[in-house]
This record gives C-alpha cells, sequence and structure tokens, in this order.
C-alpha cells in the first residue's frame, strides 16, 4: 500500500446529483430535525428550506472514490474520515441537479497515517458555484514518508464558560435514516461489521454529527435561517452510537464566527467533536 504524491492536483471524475425535495426533507430527518416548530420549513414541502449542511451530500461519494485514483493505492478499511469544511456560497436549491468537481488537494505526513485532502466545487446547471466542501481523510498506516505535516488543527475555545449549550437527542435508528442519504457504509448498520472495526455496536456517521452541530449552531446563532449560515468545519474525534445525546458547547468569538465543541452525555469525557467552527454571514 502507498501514496504517491504526484496525486495533488489530480483531478477525480466528476459527480451528478439529480434531487428532489424529498432527498432534502429526508436528509433533514437523517441529521434530527422536524422536532422544533421553527423545523418544520425544513421537513415540509410548504415552504421547503435546504439545510446548509445537506452540502455534503452530494459530493460525498469522491471520499469513497478516492481508493480507485490511480497512485492512491491504499485499504478503505484503513481510510478515517478526520475533518470536514463546507462552504456555501449561494442558497440551495429544492431540487435540480449539481455536478460536483473533486480534486486531490494535498498529502500530509503525520507519521503513523497520512493526510488526503480533497476539495471539491459544486456547481448548479448554469454553472454557477453552490457550494464547496474539503473532506480530509487520515489513512492509517501510510505515514513517515517525509511529507510535510500540515497545519496545526485550531479552532480552539476560549477559556471561559460556552456562550449557548444545547443538547439534542439522536434516535436508536437515526444512522438507518442517514444512510439513506448517501452514505450505505455497513458500519453504520452491521453489528458484525461493527464488531470486525472494533465497535461493540454500529456507530453513527460522522457526518451525521457534523450535521447535529451545524443545527444546533443554525437555531442559536442564526434563527435558523439557513441565509445567515456561511460555513462550518468539524474536526472527528470520538464515535457517536445511535440513541446518544449529542451536547455541543458553542462560543461566539467573533461577529462571524462561533468555536464548536461537542460531547455525549453518555461519555461527557470525551469530546466527539473538537476544533470546529462555524462562520456567520453578517
Amino acid at each position: 500500500m502507498s501514496i504517491d504524491l504526484s496525486v495533488v492536483g489530480k483531478e477525480m471524475a466528476p459527480l451528478e446529483y439529480v434531487y428532489q425535495p424529498r432527498d432534502v426533507m429526508l436528509y433533514a430527518l437523517g441529521i434530527g430535525a422536524g422536532w422544533q416548530p421553527e423545523e418544520l420549513k425544513f421537513v415540509y414541502e410548504n415552504g421547503l428550506q435546504v439545510l446548509p449542511m445537506f452540502g455534503v451530500i452530494p459530493p460525498f461519494p469522491a471520499l469513497i472514490g478516492l481508493v480507485g485514483v490511480e497512485g492512491v493505492d491504499i485499504n478503505l478499511v484503513m481510510l478515517v474520515h478526520g475533518e470536514q469544511y463546507l462552504e456555501v456560497r449561494k442558497p440551495i436549491p429544492t431540487q435540480g441537479k449539481l455536478v460536483s468537481k473533486p480534486k486531490i488537494s494535498h498529502v500530509y505526513d503525520k507519521t503513523k497515517g497520512a493526510i488526503i485532502e480533497i476539495d471539491v466545487d459544486t456547481v448548479d446547471e448554469s454553472g454557477e458555484l453552490v457550494f464547496f466542501n474539503c473532506f480530509s481523510s487520515f489513512i492509517r498506516g501510510e505515514g513517515g514518508f517525509g511529507g510535510e505535516r500540515g497545519p496545526e488543527p485550531g479552532n480552539e475555545p476560549p477559556d471561559r464558560e460556552p456562550d449557548k449549550v444545547v443538547e439534542q437527542a439522536t434516535l436508536p435508528i437515526q444512522a438507518m435514516i442517514y444512510r439513506l442519504s448517501g452514505d450505505y457504509n455497513p458500519l453504520h448498520v452491521d453489528p458484525a461489521i461493527a464488531n470486525m472495526a472494533g465497535f461493540d455496536r454500529p456507530i453513527l456517521h460522522g457526518l451525521c454529527t457534523f450535521g447535529f452541530a451545524g443545527r444546533a449552531v443554525l437555531g442559536a446563532f442564526c434563527d435558523n435561517d439557513p441565509g445567515k449560515f456561511k460555513a462550518i468545519k468539524v474536526r472527528f474525534s470520538r464515535p457517536v452510537f445511535p440513541g446518544d445525546t449529542i451536547v455541543t458547547e458553542m462560543w461566539k468569538v467573533a461577529d462571524d464566527q462561533v468555536i464548536v465543541r461537542a460531547f455525549t452525555k453518555e461519555r461527557p469525557d470525551q469530546y466527539c467533536l473538537t476544533n470546529s467552527a462555524v462562520w456567520l454571514n453578517v
């Protein structure tokens, strides 16, 4: 197994995503939306709005597609989704066709593994940029090749109590709902596969936890207005299990930035999201 550093800058196959309002509503349910009256607009076709975090769905296959790229000889089992950045450039339509254009942007050497980053521009049918993603994957066992280590994580919370704390209960079937938006990895639904991966039961998708954290900030600082939500970056630190209650701590450190950290009530001493932030349109 190896990674050829010449893959940096390599463009991957474009990804076409055709969707309907049903897909938008299903995603919202997958990240727990709909319990509160102010979130009805994300799960009801009358006046439907799209949650900003939906922007990770159309380009998601690029993460798995990494395995098929020439020069990236890795074992998918060794791939861990490490970080995710999403920036929304215009309101996401409730239906239509989007095309995502992935490109390998960086390969970093973390000694015990390698980080591969994929930048993805997603455009609408007119060619206008709708959102940008950066998928950051940690490949266990592929480090030590003498490459750059890459930037430090950043987005550390200030030394004070959070400005807002939001608790969100996940359903025991949360992963079963979320996977219907396109991530069918059996790790999240099959106990036998989860056991093989070292877990006593299936774990929640990292991007589902990402969605819950995004909802927390959207409600606490954006009045549930998607237009006020510019970008989000999270670092996945520990797994969350379906049925856990996610506790999201938030610090507003600037007019346009909220630092985010999250843990579960079931394991309060273990943060599931660290070095995370949301940027606001002000």
